[in-house]
């Protein structure tokens, strides 16, 4: 037998004796440890459970919208090549801030997934001051309120009892 195909049987066996101590499973990954996870347990109630600390201004915002949002989002968040985030004047689009029925699911989506293309590298002040932002541009919260996890929840938002889900729940 050639030196190759001793090791290619070699090999083989090998593989095939480590598969059958693991109990048939293949070794592949790791157990998660719980601080991993902790990354990615995230989700943010209309409630505020789950906000962590910090706060933010729209005008804190505003900053940081013009360094990381603008390029996707237009000016002022009025339109780019993504999401208009607020209207121009004179226009009545329906904006996530105005679609929306919880102030909560703009801070949750925008620590998720912005900014593109590294979704969750915004800290917990930065969001509350992009919230803030977007909040105040459409009118839903005065230009100096202060974004925290108390204040958050209690902003009323514009469509807050005219939201129809697209999965409603069964009862």
């Amino acid at each position: 037998m050639s030196t190759g195909k001793s090791l290619a049987l070699a090999v083989a066996v090998s593989l095939f004796a480590s598969a059958a101590v693991g109990g048939g499973r293949p070794g592949f990954g790791k157990p998660i440890r719980e601080a991993d996870l902790a990354l990615w347990d995230m989700s943010i109630g209309p409630d505020g459970k789950g906000l962590p600390p910090g706060s933010g201004t729209a005008a804190q915002g505003a900053a940081i919208y013009a360094e990381k949002c603008e390029a996707c989002h237009g000016k002022d968040g009025e339109g780019g090549r993504n999401a208009t985030l607020a209207n121009a004047p004179g226009k009545s689009e329906r904006t996530m801030a105005l679609y929306v029925p919880n102030a909560t699911t703009i801070f949750d989506f925008t620590r998720r997934a912005m900014p593109w293309p590294q979704p969750k590298s915004l800290t917990s002040d930065e969001t509350y001051a992009l919230t803030a932002y977007i909040l105040a541009r459409n009118k839903v919260i005065g230009e100096n309120e202060v974004m925290n996890a108390d204040t958050l929840p209690k902003v009323q938002m514009p469509n807050r009892n005219g939201f129809v889900s697209r999965y409603p729940q069964k009862h």
